[in-house]
């Protein structure tokens, strides 16, 4: 939408207002498909909602490119918003859920890192296809999502199902066949198995291909446990994982994604195919250091890799911020400051891919508790698709009133208040399995205190438990 949004103003003639509400109001409408992903994973399984998520994108791009006027193009946008909202909440659990701890952090930064992939190929597709006549081309620019979206639905159809969900289902046969496989060993498999009984409630002892689990209605029981009577625990978790989605999209990135062709246009950038150019740089950027961040996440922590990100996403932004009011300010050309704008915003987008864009997934989806996983990371994306449609729909109006520089000097002051937030309250998850999460939070600022005492009571026991093996031995 990014560069097909200046060809849609043109050939519809719409306000910018009317743009800002075609940019932004996608977010809004995914929260319906989130909220529905949350219940349909619990029925119909993560694998089928990622197929639901296909089918539902694959519908939006055939409608938005076909889209004769501005009330059909909104239409469209609900369909492809829906699947937006599937997409953003089952993505991260499946893959989270079928990981072993030992790459989770991998894995799980996958969605991230292929949701950067079609970035950069929306902005290589809408430079390839600016040639053609307005009328024409941006339709084939939105049009063209749905080739991908054939793939997705046709290539989940021969993924495992998540062993967590087949577990809920008393299917512990199918569960085994799917731990097997996705495990480094086969104890590994039969410990994850065995923490899942456990969190689902089943007996250790059942051993069963096929056991009877008490049925819950979906759903029930689980919004009063995260917000009516939670623990300190869970308050603490959901605190963790509203928080991290909220400061994500709160800090600027999809007002960069989406608006970059204003804000270059801001930055002394005039002709249109340049400022094109500039955004595949920018798609780039993102993709190459979302790849970097794969490979740090599981190597030296989640921890280390958001709070650096957001301490450079502040630099970054506070120096943008300078620049463009430098040339706002200006009456002739400044190249510095042009040059400077642009490093600052390919920066910007470095530092939020190397930590903060795909933590947020990881780190939500992993930290929650599997009676609450989809229901929990359903409210996340939930808070995270309203923060991004409040600033993709006021982007423009909030820099028209501060000024362009003024709105990145305010993202970055989020950004700040985002990192003592992270430091303060965000213990580290990385090697922990899904079912022991719990046992980190519940401290909320004084969580490294209890970190130690549960270190210590773990060497307690372990010493003990040599000691015993010995006297039985002797």
């Amino acid at each position: 939408m990014s560069g097909a949004k200046d060809y849609i103003q043109i050939d519809l003639k719409l306000s910018d207002t009317q743009v800002g509400l075609l940019v932004g109001t996608l977010n809004w409408y995914s929260l319906v498909g989130s909220a529905a992903a949350g219940v349909t994973s619990d029925r119909i399984g993560r694998r089928y909602t990622i197929v639901v998520a296909g089918a539902l994108f694959f519908a939006g791009a055939l409608l938005m490119g076909f889209s004769t006027n501005y009330a059909f193009l909104m239409v469209a946008r609900f369909v492809a918003g829906i699947g937006v909202g599937f997409a953003l909440m089952i993505a991260p659990v499946y893959t989270t859920e079928i990981s072993p701890a030992s790459c989770r952090g991998f894995l799980a930064s996958f969605p991230e890192v292929f949701i950067n992939v079609g970035i950069l190929l929306g902005y290589v597709s809408n430079y390839a296809f600016s040639k053609l006549p307005t009328n024409l081309g941006w339709r084939i620019m939105l049009g063209v999502g749905a080739i991908p979206s054939v793939f997705l639905a046709l290539v989940v159809i021969g993924m495992p199902e998540s062993p967590r969900w087949l577990v809920m289902q008393g299917r512990l046969g199918d569960a085994r066949k799917v731990l097997d496989k996705t495990s480094d060993t086969k104890e590994e498999s039969q410990q994850r198995l065995s923490e899942i009984k456990e969190a689902a409630g089943i007996p250790q002892d059942c051993n069963d291909d096929a056991v009877r689990v008490q049925k819950k209605s979906h759903g029930e029981g689980v919004w009063k446990e995260l917000f009516i009577h939670p623990t300190r625990p869970v308050r603490h978790i959901l605190l963790c994982g509203i928080g991290i989605h909220f400061f994500q999209q709160a800090s600027g990135i999809d007002a960069v994604v989406l608006y970059s062709t204003n804000i270059f246009e801001k930055a002394g950038i005039t002709s249109s195919n340049d400022k094109l150019l500039a955004t595949v740089a920018v798609g780039f950027t993102k993709t190459v250091f979302i790849l970097v961040a794969t490979l740090l996440l599981d190597r030296i922590g989640r921890r280390p890799l958001l709070l650096s990100s957001v301490g450079g996403m502040v630099l970054s932004l506070a120096t943008l911020g300078f620049g463009l009011t430098i040339i706002d300010h200006s009456h002739e050309k400044l190249p510095w400051a042009v040059a400077l704008s642009i490093a600052m915003v390919l920066a910007f987008v470095a530092f939020f891919s190397i930590g903060m864009g795909p933590i947020a997934g990881v780190y939500c989806t992993e930290i929650f508790p599997l009676r609450l996983r989809a229901q929990g990371t359903g409210m996340g994306v939930a808070v995270n698709r309203v923060t991004s449609g409040v600033i993709s729909t006021t982007f423009i109006m909030l820099y028209k009133a501060i000024s362009i520089g003024g709105a990145f000097f305010l993202f970055a002051g989020i950004a700040t208040v985002a990192w003592v937030f992270f430091f303060t309250c965000f213990p580290e998850t990385r090697g922990r399995t899904l079912e022991d999460m719990e046992m980190l939070f519940g401290n909320f600022f004084s969580w490294r205190s209890a970190l130690k005492d549960g270190k210590k009571e773990e060497e307690v026991h372990g010493g003990n438990d040599g000691q015993i093996q010995m006297g039985t031995k002797a």
